[in-house]
């Protein structure tokens, strides 16, 4: 089937392929809490909910790519989902919030901004 032409046309303007990596990038992180939740792959409701998480968000990235930059989608795709991971780490997991932990993903943070306005 081609997406480029019909119906689907849309998903390849730029301005939707990157609410297609916005949802990809929440997608991801939703997905790395669920697979902190399936013990090492011990709990199949999880594990199974992970896969499932993973089919969705591959092609989501694959449409948005079509039309953006991929070292501004990467960047902005691992970047954020790693920042949120570490922010719903300390939330929900009670990892550490020392000084250098948090300086350093407020440099992550800084690096996913420069990377998209100098792209």
């Amino acid at each position: 089937m081609c997406f480029n032409s019909g119906m689907f046309a849309f998903l390849y303007n730029p301005a939707i392929a990157w609410i297609l990596v916005v949802v990809a990038t929440v997608i991801e992180t939703a997905w790395f809490v669920v697979l902190k939740q399936s013990s090492g792959l011990q709990a199949w409701p999880w594990n199974l909910i992970g896969y499932l998480m993973v089919f969705l968000d591959i092609p989501l990235l694959s449409i948005a790519l079509k039309n953006l930059p991929a070292g501004s989608v990467y960047a902005f795709w691992t970047g954020t989902s790693a920042v949120a991971i570490a922010i719903i780490g300390i939330w929900f997991f009670g990892e550490s919030t020392s000084f250098w932990r948090l300086f350093f993903i407020g440099i992550v943070v800084i690096g996913i901004i420069g990377v998209n306005l100098t792209g």
